[in-house]
């Protein structure tokens, strides 16, 4: 089974009974809400992509792609060697390396705000770097009423249940029939995780690619 944008926005209105006007101009709403869940909870290979940028000398922060969702690597080129850069905490990198001043080959990066790195210490010349990342693939709600995603076809009930919890939380529903969409949400979303990450549930180094963290 898969949804078109058409028939998930049709079965949100059958599992809710409602066809208010209101209501349905959030439909797409509802859908993005559970799409932006599931990318956030759930690590997919298929949505994973390298690109190739540099650190420049003295500049201790690296802008993020647009669609940047989650790291999965960070390397960079030094001397003519490729070296892996550990994820770490902004307040970690903050407190050990507080002054700009202090520059060496680059080791430890994290997320500093919603556009970019920040890393530590600070470059002391340029180097190329390939990030390799998580994206967020463009909205079901994006395309046309006939269009489908790979969410839509591959994990349809997830973004069911997805929207129905916040259809319902718009609806101010009764807790327990919003637990029950929960619930199955949740399951779908196991089942999700099972199917996109049990291959990586080794060591963090497994292939010599140390696996970032979510935050």
């Amino acid at each position: 089974m898969s949804f078109t944008l058409a028939q998930l926005k049709t079965a949100i209105q059958d599992y809710t009974d409602n066809a208010e006007t209101s209501f349905v101009t959030h439909l797409p709403d509802f859908i993005k809400a559970a799409e932006e869940r599931i990318f956030k909870s759930v690590d997919l290979e298929i949505f994973r992509k390298n690109v190739t940028t540099a650190f420049t000398t003295s500049d201790k922060f690296l802008s993020l792609p647009t669609d940047y969702l989650a790291s999965f690597s960070l390397q960079i080129t030094a001397s003519g060697s490729e070296a892996f850069l550990l994820q770490k905490d902004v307040n970690f990198l903050q407190e050990a390396y507080d002054a700009s001043s202090s520059t060496a080959t680059p080791r430890f990066y994290a997320q500093f705000d919603a556009n970019n790195f920040i890393v530590a210490p600070t470059p002391n010349s340029n180097y190329a770097v390939e990030l390799h990342y998580y994206y967020r693939p463009a909205s079901l709600t994006a395309g046309a009423d006939s269009g489908t995603t790979w969410l839509s076809t591959n994990a349809p009930f997830a973004l069911l249940f997805g929207s129905l919890v916040d259809a319902y939380l718009f609806m101010k529903g009764e807790p327990d029939l919003i637990q029950q969409y929960e619930k199955r949400f949740m399951d779908q979303l196991t089942r999700l995780k099972d199917y996109g990450e049990a291959r990586e549930n080794t060591d963090a180094y497994s292939e010599g690619l140390p696996r970032a963290q979510r935050t």
